[in-house]
């Protein structure tokens, strides 16, 4: 493996990362900084409160696919033999550096959002279908619970309790990234925990609250 090839490829994972698709989209299409607002995250589910479905959408699938492609640089630039441990290790290297990228990204003064999205892209290249097992879990707790914080955590939770007892894979940092993805996503959480606590924490809403704002303008025309 040469290692130059490693690091460039560990470079364009990291900027591909930093792209920050809430807070460039926020302000190309709308003029507002959705750091400025709403839980002030840089991510999906706040451009969503802030400005909309229509906007959040795109954000949420551009960052799942940066998360998706630099986990797949290792693969595509051939770093190492196809299902061997070793390629999947760089995958996760690749991955963790990207995932780094989105919540310190070069581009917006290292003010990022929580990546869980970028995440779910990561591990949706490196283990499709233990990803998606997760993803249901995610759907379930949000259906139920109306919280994507909560959604996030339990997804984050079951990764790698579902590897360890439904699923397996020929790398031992695997196992380690997925105990690391859990921990990593309630840390990042932990504002929102504290406004679970105090019963604060707002549910995803069907309608943004720019949406609303208009319906009561109409409503007083």
């Amino acid at each position: 493996m040469n290692i130059h090839v490693l690091v460039v490829t560990l470079v364009m994972a990291y900027l591909l990362g930093s792209v920050s698709t809430a807070v460039w989209v926020g302000k190309l299409f709308h003029n507002v900084d959705v750091r400025q607002h709403g839980s002030g995250n840089a991510g999906a589910t706040n451009v969503i409160r802030v400005l909309g479905w229509k906007t959040g959408v795109p954000v949420l699938l551009i960052d799942v696919a940066k998360g998706w492609l630099s986990a797949m640089l290792p693969v595509l630039l051939k770093l190492a033999p196809s299902g061997s441990a070793l390629l999947i290790n760089l995958q996760i290297l690749s991955g963790i550096t990207a995932i780094i990228g989105h919540i310190f990204p070069v581009f917006t003064g290292f003010k990022g959002g929580k990546g869980v999205a970028t995440i779910f892209g990561v591990l949706l290249a490196i283990h499709p279908m233990l990803t998606l097992s997760c993803f249901g879990v995610f759907i379930v707790v949000l259906l139920i619970s109306g919280y994507v914080s909560v959604s996030s955590m339990s997804a984050g939770v079951a990764f790698p309790l579902f590897l360890l007892f439904f699923f397996d894979t020929p790398s031992i940092i695997l196992k380690g990234f997925s105990v690391l993805v859990a921990i990593a996503l309630v840390v990042t959480h932990r504002k929102n925990i504290s406004r679970l606590l105090r019963g604060e924490e707002s549910k995803l809403i069907k309608k943004s609250e720019k949406n609303k704002g208009k319906a009561d303008i109409n409503n007083r025309s």
